[in-house]
């Protein structure tokens, strides 16, 4: 890991996921967790207040070991059991079939397989659990993709390996997952970075 990636991305991380608008989509897909949760990518553990009691424990994951002992603040600031794990989403250290609920919030964009990450999280996750997500990705509005394909090469140089143009159900489809739920839509901000797909999926039998 490279100075800029060790010292200077995780505060801008942290800063920018930070922002108001996003606080809606977190509270939303958050909130429908329950029991022993794994959360991919959890960087500086913005969504720990909006787990609630039917949460027993959560397991974060993320690569920055400066993002996880800011999470690890946050975690107990907000009276969340949990326990932080150093290490890519796509060799999750856990058990198959022994998480209720994996979160995602803005975690797929930057992971280079995710592919291979999303195949993780099926693994880990009981027959019946959920995958909750929130991810920015691909447009439906050809003007717009046109611009995340041109962006992304620049782009994920300064924000730490972001993709724009995923088309994040597709991709959650292709490893395994059936999507109960998605709603997708712009949020506030730069079009190119802000179509949104929220929804709930569950292993495909």
């Amino acid at each position: 890991m490279n100075f800029y990636d060790h010292w200077v991305l995780p505060s801008i991380l942290d800063l920018v996921m930070r922002q108001r608008p996003l606080q809606k989509y977190r509270r939303e897909v958050v909130a429908a967790a329950t029991g022993r949760v794994l959360e991919v990518g959890v960087g500086s553990g913005l969504n720990f207040p909006f787990y609630d009691k039917r949460v027993e424990i959560v397991f974060g994951i993320d690569p920055s070991p400066r993002l996880l002992a800011i999470a690890r603040r946050r975690a107990a600031a907000a009276g969340v059991r949990a326990e932080f794990l150093q290490g890519s989403a796509t060799e999750i250290p856990l058990a198959e079939n022994t998480m209720d609920t994996v979160v995602m919030t803005w975690t797929l964009c930057s992971i280079p397989d995710p592919l291979a990450a999303l195949r993780e999280m099926r693994r880990v996750l009981k027959p019946h659990g959920q995958l909750l997500f929130v991810e920015h990705g691909l447009s439906p509005e050809s003007g717009i993709e046109r611009w995340q394909h041109r962006l992304t090469p620049i782009w994920g140089h300064v924000a730490g390996g972001c993709h724009l143009d995923r088309k994040m159900d597709d991709l959650i489809r292709s490893a395994g997952f059936a999507i109960l739920k998605l709603r997708t839509e712009y949020a506030k901000g730069p079009r190119p970075m802000t179509y949104m797909y929220m929804g709930c999926a569950q292993p495909a039998a």
